[in-house]
């Protein structure tokens, strides 16, 4: 069994794994039956391990929604990777917001944050846990190692794959360190040895380059990429994967180091393009529970209703939108958590109602947010269903847990990078015109224009991608999310919108860890 999927997830990682200094206030003892040298052994373990990476994306611990995590000091079921980094992609910006009062999500609401926010500090230590797994699984999937170990030459070139895959899932944290911490983080790779010294603090400069040449170095290694469903390798990272993360690294390459990239985003943008992946005729049908048959989805984060459940990922964003009036069963679910809905900053950027991403629930909801709390104060959104094509609910037939995968790359993304690139760059805008219209026909809008704006294709993006994590990275790279140039309801702690100082653009290192490790330099600000 090769692929990483919502169908095979083996949730076990047999490695006794030692962790940095940056790591002293969590739970360093590994809950694990078997040591690394005992694992390693055996070639057909090594896919095991390389799904716990992946899961590392997903769940939160070994043993499903709660009970066995990963990291302690920090709520299970909050505490997932993709939760907690869609949260502080879209709570803090016009796109969502909470009103729910646990610990720490109320500042997101408001952009009122401090150091010692519970979300910010389980985003950085989930970062930093994913990459000191990957590292030790790098480390034990050297060349020199395997042939040590006397593997025959296909376990060694299969195992050489997944080793490529891991570095691919440690440049993708390291992206995101780099996006929301700003790149002042500490940084390790599997040079380094483990418990041995204290990590330095690296830059936004430094970190770019990293993740910019380990890409380069992996991407042609990377299993190539397949048009429509790939049973057998589903949820896996191939080379399609890797040159959407370098296309974003890009895209953003201006707001992460001052140096604008344009024409290499429209490059690697146009590698993926030249795949063959087709846009889904029905936008809907990539946010369903057999969303895994979409035409358009380059990497998913995987979830199941059955094999891996957990209270953030998709069951978060499926179940956390629905209250009010709305009927759970709709959504293939249970019941709704009636906490997140849309600013009118979002529902007021579609300028056609017809428009087939027009996905509100208005019914008893107010446009306006007076109470944050109230859950009928803003439209619900209603993106995120559990139900397939056909209408029928999925696995778990208790409707608590989903099997919506989460698209954390599609096409539509990489055609709008493009556009984006082009008008910025002095790029060919006819074809980024081409790609926008292909969109927009989708959705049943007028055509654009080779003449479109990049503010123009930064309205699109919210239209095709709310609330797939991607605005705070949006906002920032425009330059529009921290001052007063561009206000949505409740930025700044004011109904209306205020303008917040501009430190706020990155969030800050974890209190604990600059306590621990003297290296490290709390990030401007705060």
């Amino acid at each position: 069994m090769n692929r990483i999927t919502k169908y095979s997830f083996p949730f076990v990682i047999l490695v006794s794994l030692l962790f940095s200094s940056c790591f002293k206030d969590l739970d360093q003892t590994p809950p694990f039956g078997l040591n690394a040298a005992k694992v390693y052994e055996d070639p057909e373990n090594y896919i095991n391990v390389l799904a716990k990476l992946y899961a590392g994306l997903s769940m939160t611990g070994n043993d499903g929604p709660a009970g066995d995590a990963d990291i302690e000091g920090i709520d299970e079921g909050f505490s997932s990777y993709l939760r907690v980094f869609w949260n502080l992609q879209e709570v803090p910006t016009d796109e969502a917001i909470v009103g729910w009062s646990d610990p720490g999500l109320p500042e997101l609401n408001t952009m009122e944050w401090v150091a010692t926010n519970s979300w910010t500090n389980a985003m950085y230590y989930r970062i930093f846990f994913q990459i000191t797994l990957c590292n030790e699984y790098i480390r034990e999937t050297a060349l020199e190692k395997l042939e040590d170990r006397g593997f025959e030459q296909a376990d060694i070139d299969r195992i050489t794959t997944y080793r490529n895959e891991a570095r691919f899932l440690r440049a993708l944290s390291y992206f995101h360190a780099l996006d929301l911490f700003g790149g002042n983080v500490p940084f390790v790779t599997e040079e380094d040895a483990v418990g041995a010294f204290l990590p330095e603090q690296t830059n936004p400069g430094e970190l770019f380059s990293y993740i910019e040449t380990e890409l380069l170095d992996i991407e042609g290694s990377l299993m190539p990429p397949v048009v429509g469903f790939d049973a057998e390798n589903y949820g896996r990272a191939n080379q399609a994967a890797a040159w959407t993360l370098l296309a974003k690294l890009y895209l953003n390459g201006e707001s992460f180091t001052g140096t604008e990239y344009w024409g290499d985003a429209i490059d690697w943008c146009q590698k993926v393009i030249n795949v063959g992946y087709q846009l889904e005729d029905n936008y809907e049908h990539n946010f369903l529970a057999d969303n895994h048959l979409s035409t358009e989805i380059i990497f998913p984060v995987t979830f199941d209703g059955l094999n891996s459940k957990t209270f953030g990922g998709t069951t978060f964003l499926t179940h956390a939108p629905v209250g009010g009036t709305m009927n759970a069963d709709d959504f293939g679910i249970n019941t709704g958590w009636g906490g997140y809905r849309a600013t009118s900053g979002l529902v007021n950027s579609f300028t056609d109602t017809l428009d087939t991403r027009y996905l509100f629930y208005t019914d008893g909801q107010s446009l306006e947010i007076e109470n944050i709390n109230s859950f009928t104060d803003g439209y619900a959104v209603a993106k995120w269903r559990n139900v397939d094509r056909d209408g029928n609910a999925g696995s778990d037939a208790v409707g608590d847990f989903v099997d919506i995968d989460f698209p954390l790359f599609r096409l539509a993304d990489v055609y709008l990078m493009y556009a984006e690139a082009a008008a910025r760059g002095n790029g060919d805008t006819g074809k980024g015109a081409e790609l926008l219209n292909e969109l927009r026909d989708r959705a049943g809008l007028d055509d654009v224009n080779s003449s479109y704006t990049s503010m123009e294709v930064l309205d699109e993006r919210a239209r095709e991608l709310y609330w797939e994590g991607h605005r705070r990275t949006d906002l920032n790279r425009f330059g529009i999310y921290t001052g007063g140039d561009y206000l949505w309801p409740w930025k700044g702690g004011v109904m209306e919108g205020t303008s917040v100082q501009d430190y706020l653009r990155i969030f800050p290192l974890a209190e604990s860890d600059l306590t621990a490790n003297p290296n490290l330099d709390q990030n401007d600000g705060y």
